[in-house]
């Protein structure tokens, strides 16, 4: 699976990723640092990489335009972890729903949960 990790997130967060077997990058490390959230959907969706970000607009986006993909992993509440602290929660929990973003869906990570909606939703 390739992860896109947003802005909002450090880049060690993608860093550790790479190091447990993600093919994945940090926005900066791809041009998109200081892009849209729009764009960074549009980079995604072609490059066919799942965003990983704490920033719940993605979801607003894929929903108002009801998207198929990219996927989206959204980080709840977990601002206070370290970057290393999210990357175990990502690695403990991306293989359980790999199915389900690899076929389009919004994952979204809590301390204690994890929701599922699958890809495409609507707002309402």
């Amino acid at each position: 699976m390739r992860v896109l990790v947003d802005a909002n997130l450090s880049p060690r967060v993608a860093v550790a990723l790479q190091k447990d077997g993600y093919d994945s990058c940090h926005v900066t490390d791809v041009g998109l640092g200081t892009a849209s959230d729009v764009d960074i959907v549009d980079w995604a969706t072609e490059n066919e990489h799942v965003i990983v970000s704490s920033d719940s607009d993605f979801g607003v986006i894929l929903a108002r335009e009801r998207r198929k993909a990219p996927s989206f992993v959204l980080l709840r509440h977990l601002n206070d972890l370290t970057p290393d602290q999210q990357a175990d929660l990502l690695v403990a929990n991306l293989p359980q729903t790999e199915g389900e973003l690899l076929a389009g869906a919004v994952v979204t990570l809590l301390r204690d949960r994890v929701r599922v909606r699958s890809l495409p939703f609507s707002l309402g």
